[in-house]
């Protein structure tokens, strides 16, 4: 379908704003492009927000605690930001973990784990189970019910909360109850269809040019593609990995992959829900408070998570 009208208008405001194609930026500009990009509408107030530093594989991990108006005990989502291994932080995806917090009912851990190209693959996945299994570990210290634990992520955060699922269950880790998915990368690849239509350009925020600088920039080695840490979608079996939402965006290159890599899921014996939503690019959620389906992608994430938290 045609894009959606404050969709398209986002897209031209940033086309006239210039800045051309993320690989054409460098590390430090892309992460200074997705700094900006973060939404800057307003930001919904949360009960309670603590920042502390955990013990990591190599040094000390930022957490983000985001805690609701709930009982004792609430429900624990570990979510990790987008940004393409690269860039991105805690600030940059604030908005989505402060919905995700108060519709979800839940508290909401916000990794800042290490970015490639300094730390390059499997920096940003040990990073993420750490922290993942420190939640559990912490769970009566931190207030939280870690019998119902779920992991989320957008784009690489979604690679990297997919690999976190099947960490825990090849490392008999936390149990996770659930796995939400914003467009994640699943196959270094890159040669579906929607890579294809996407190939090269600016204009639709993310090309296929743009994620094959991303993957440059995170593999250690070729072998790495072979890695289901590090490329979910070369996992051989995905049995036995928790109930998954998956949400991709019709004009995104990652879009087939990633339906792709729910429809394994399914014939795996996983429940997995795949919700395409037409009309938007790459990154929609983090729009969410200019965008209404930014927003209404995280509500419906929050409705799944309550249902797995049951």
């Amino acid at each position: 379908m045609a894009l959606d009208p404050h969709m398209k208008a986002i897209l031209d405001r940033a086309a006239a704003a210039g800045g051309g194609a993320l690989s054409d930026l460098g590390v430090q500009g892309v992460r200074e492009a997705i700094r900006r990009g973060a939404s800057s509408g307003a930001r919904e107030n949360v009960a309670q927000l603590i920042d502390r530093r955990i013990p990591g594989p190599a040094g000390e991990i930022p957490l983000r605690i985001y805690r609701p108006n709930e009982a004792n005990d609430p429900p624990v989502v570990v979510f990790f930001h987008g940004g393409g291994w690269v860039a991105g932080d805690l600030d940059t995806h604030d908005v989505i973990c402060r919905i995700l917090t108060n519709a979800a009912r839940c508290v909401v851990v916000s990794v800042d784990y290490r970015l490639a190209p300094e730390h390059r693959f499997p920096a940003g996945p040990d990073d993420c189970y750490a922290a993942t299994a420190w939640v559990a570990s912490n769970a009566a210290a931190i207030g939280v019910d870690r019998a119902r634990m779920a992991v989320a992520g957008t784009s690489a955060g979604g690679t990297l909360a997919a690999a976190v699922a099947m960490m825990a269950r090849d490392r008999g880790g936390p149990r996770i109850r659930c796995q939400v998915l914003w467009y994640p990368a699943t196959d270094a690849a890159l040669d579906t269809p929607s890579h294809r239509k996407f190939s090269s350009g600016s204009y639709y925020l993310l090309s296929r040019a743009d994620m094959e600088w991303f993957w440059n920039c995170y593999l250690s080695s070729e072998r790495d593609r072979a890695n289901p840490y590090c490329c979910p979608g070369a996992a051989k079996d995905l049995r036995g990995l928790p109930p998954a939402l998956i949400v991709t965006a019709e004009y995104d290159p990652l879009r087939d992959e990633a339906e792709e890599f729910a429809a394994r899921l399914e014939r795996a014996g996983v429940a997995a829900r795949c919700t395409r939503y037409e009309g938007v690019t790459h990154a929609f959620t983090g729009m969410a408070s200019v965008l209404e389906k930014g927003r209404r992608s995280i509500l419906e994430a929050a409705d799944v998570l309550r249902e797995a938290f049951v």
